[in-house]
C-alpha cells in the first residue's frame, strides 16, 4: 500500500472515530447484542432493527480505541438494509480482511470502504479493535444473549 492511500485510510478512520455514524440507542431496537475487548478496554452495545430478514437500522453505543470505534461506524452504515445472510457473508469477508487471509485486490477493493482496515492485518493487537463490532453484529442476527468477548 503507498503512502498516499495509507494517508486517505488513516484519514477515513479518524473521520469516523471522531464523527461516528449511527452513534445511538435505538430504543425500539430487536435484536441487540453487547461487546467487550478486554486487550483493550473496547465496549459496544448494538442495537439492530430487523423486519423481514433485512436490517432496516442499525446503532451502536459505546466507547474504546479510534479503530474500533471506526470499524462500528462504517459496519453500522454498510449493514443497513442488508439482508441478515448478506451482512453475515460481509462479516466473513472483514474478518478475513483484517486477519490477512483475504489479499487478492480486487476482492479488497470490492469491500468499499472497509478496505481502510486492510493495514490492521500488520497489527494483530489491532485486529481485535476492528473485529468487536462485527462479532457483535453476528451475535446480535443470532439474537445473542451473552456478552461477545474478544478472549474468547
Amino acid at each position: 500500500m503507498d503512502a498516499e492511500l495509507r494517508e486517505l485510510y488513516q484519514q477515513v478512520i479518524l473521520d469516523h472515530n471522531k464523527s461516528p455514524r449511527n452513534f445511538r440507542k435505538l430504543e425500539n431496537a430487536n435484536h441487540t447484542a453487547e461487546g467487550y475487548n478486554p486487550l483493550c478496554g473496547d465496549k459496544i452495545n448494538l442495537y439492530l432493527i430487523i423486519e423481514d430478514d433485512v436490517v432496516k437500522d442499525v446503532g451502536f453505543q459505546g466507547s474504546g480505541c479510534a479503530i474500533s470505534k471506526a470499524s462500528a461506524s462504517l459496519m453500522s452504515s454498510i449493514v443497513k438494509g442488508m439482508k441478515k445472510q448478506e451482512a453475515e457473508k460481509l462479516f466473513e469477508k472483514f474478518h478475513d480482511l483484517v486477519t490477512g487471509k483475504l489479499t487478492n485486490e480486487e476482492e479488497i477493493e470490492e469491500l468499499g470502504k472497509l478496505a481502510v482496515f486492510a493495514g490492521v492485518r500488520d497489527f494483530p493487537a489491532r485486529v481485535k479493535c476492528a473485529s468487536l463490532a462485527w462479532h457483535t453484529l453476528i451475535s446480535a442476527l443470532q439474537d445473542g444473549k451473552k456478552v461477545v468477548s474478544t478472549e474468547e
